[in-house]
């Protein structure tokens, strides 16, 4: 795809999308790691729910150390893999503690080293708590990114590497919300609401739907 009709693509999304931003709700740095770590495989809406009241009372490592594994999966049992998910809070947050002296660390290598923590989630804090230029992909970046044929990676580390590569530099910072909140709103996996889409014209997923109608 031409530089041209990625810039086209980025432009329609920024004008649909003028203020693109997680809909995960934090307070914080550790907040905001904790709510990637448990929205991974979940949405956004259950991981807000679930940690609604937990963040009110335990923002920070030490309150979470203090309220311990069985305190925490109350709080987070309504969200799918919790007990995994709960034990990676718990274990992430000792190291916090332990080696960062209670902050998130902005570095990319040790984000990834945290319990729970891949490079989707590590360059989601990048970029939000820290405001590096990342684009994270998850499942609605990788869906989006073969449906416009910005990559065809077969791995989310393949396509984010073809992002930043390929998507103008006015728009990186922005380009991950734009792409999940487009998929996770108009774009769906399945029944895709082409008919409100700005962007059918260069959707490969929208022309070979067309020939088969």
């Amino acid at each position: 795809m031409n530089t041209s009709t990625i810039n086209q693509i980025f432009s329609k999304l920024s004008k649909a999308i003028p203020a693109p931003q997680s809909d995960l709700q934090y307070n914080n740095h550790y907040t905001l790691l904790v709510a990637v770590v448990l929205s991974a495989q979940s949405t956004d809406a259950q991981v807000n729910k679930a940690t609604k009241d937990l963040f009110a009372k335990y923002d920070t490592p030490e309150k979470i150390l203090k309220l311990g594994l069985q305190g925490i999966i109350p709080y987070v049992k309504s969200i799918g893999l919790f007990n995994s998910k709960a034990k990676n809070v718990i274990a992430l947050s000792q190291i916090l503690v332990e080696k960062h002296n209670s902050k998130v660390p902005e570095n990319f290598d040790m984000l990834c080293e945290l319990p729970g923590v891949g490079r989707k989630t590590a360059n989601v804090v990048m970029s939000i708590a820290f405001g590096h230029t990342t684009i994270a992909v998850d499942t609605h970046v990788y869906r989006l990114s073969r449906r416009l044929n910005l990559s065809l990676g077969e791995t989310p580390d393949v396509v984010e590497k073809d992002l930043m590569q390929t998507v103008p530099e006015q728009y990186k910072k922005t380009a991950h919300h734009l792409l999940i909140l487009h998929g996770r709103y108009t774009c769906k996996a399945r029944n895709p609401e082409c008919e409100l889409c700005k962007l059918t014209p260069y959707c490969e997923f929208f022309r070979k739907e067309a020939i088969y109608e």
